[in-house]
């Protein structure tokens, strides 16, 4: 594994990073523990996981539990808490079984620490990150923005920054990140950023084959102010890893469980997953190694956020950090893009 200064600060992190959205839902507490094991192994160094984790579905019974699953790991291997980088997210606005729904406010922001921290049994986290934005953009699914004049979010980018600067001052955050942010607010957010500490080093945003959308404004950014995309949906929910072809839905996958993740298997992206598979066989590669190979070749990505089911998805998905992409395949797949350009937004 490649190790990575996230924002040119002192937090080095691999590139790639172990996704934890499904333990407590579709991967149970035993099989995340060794998920945990086979990732560090492997030479990984970086989890991410959210308070408001599991989903697929949201249940108000299981949230906080992936944040209690990593917690009761971590609880019995101490010793080896200083080796890792842990990312976690306050949610916004919205969730009623977080915090009530009430969002990020300075008040929030110390309950929410507060509860991950007691979740995650450690003192401090060391890239805290704000889930969504509390505004209404174009976030989840939707392509454009539209304005919305009635939308009763108040600008309050300095308030946020000061709140958790108080909770990196006493130790318990080390540095901040966003996710699911667009252009706008990433800018807004450094701006306001009244010192290093409150300098936002990363960005979480779905980024893949099918969702290229990231480049259009953001990747300028991550390079001309040294921020890092932790881009997560590498596989875009199991559908680039050529699971579901040929009209397939496996028992158990998460198109099968969950209707709602309709956002990577519409027509243009099996259309899309199509070409891309044709173009993987060939150049003798898998469909998950072209994908995941792809994301890791990025200038602006950071780290590749990879998640799993099961242990051989996990294994198959660490493995193709040793794959590289030619030139020629690069172009192949920006052709691709160009005539089905971002099917998942």
């Amino acid at each position: 594994m490649k190790f990575v200064n996230l924002g040119g600060t002192e937090l080095k992190v691999t590139d790639f990073c172990l996704g934890t959205m499904t333990w407590g839902e579709q991967t149970d507490e035993v099989d995340a523990h060794k998920q945990i094991e086979m990732s560090l192994d492997a030479g990984i160094n970086f989890i991410d996981t959210a308070e408001m984790y599991p989903v697929c579905p949201l249940r108000a019974e299981t949230t906080g539990d992936t944040e209690k699953i990593l917690g009761n790991w971590l609880g019995k291997n101490s010793q080896k808490r200083k080796e890792l980088v842990i990312a976690t997210k306050i949610s916004g606005k919205g969730y009623k079984n977080v915090r009530n729904g009430k969002g990020i406010f300075p008040k929030e922001i110390r309950l929410a620490i507060e509860g991950s921290l007691k979740n995650l049994q450690t003192d401090y986290i060391d890239l805290y990150q704000l889930h969504w934005p509390e505004r209404t953009t174009n976030t989840f699914g939707k392509r454009n923005f539209k304005f919305n004049p009635n939308d009763p979010w108040i600008e309050n980018f300095e308030a946020v920054l000061d709140a958790l600067e108080e909770n990196i001052k006493v130790g318990k955050i080390r540095r901040i990140g966003l996710s699911n942010e667009n252009p706008w607010g990433i800018m807004r957010f450094l701006h306001a950023s009244r010192s290093s500490a409150t300098k936002i080093i990363t960005v979480q945003n779905p980024y893949s084959l099918l969702n290229r959308l990231f480049e259009i404004g953001s990747a300028e950014i991550c390079h001309r102010e040294n921020i890092g995309l932790l881009a997560y949906s590498p596989l875009a929910f199991g559908v680039l890893s050529g699971k579901y072809r040929n009209g397939k839905i496996p028992s158990n996958s998460r198109l099968a469980l969950f209707e709602r993740l309709a956002r990577y298997s519409g027509e243009r992206s099996f259309e899309a997953t199509e070409r891309y598979a044709d173009l993987a066989d060939k150049v003798g590669l898998t469909l998950t190694e072209l994908s995941l190979a792809f994301a890791n070749d990025r200038s602006f990505v950071t780290s590749n956020i990879i998640g799993a089911t099961s242990l051989s998805q996990l294994k198959e998905n660490i493995a193709t950090y040793q794959v590289k992409l030619s030139n020629e395949v690069l172009k192949a797949i920006d052709s691709i893009n160009e005539e089905i350009p971002n099917p998942a937004p």
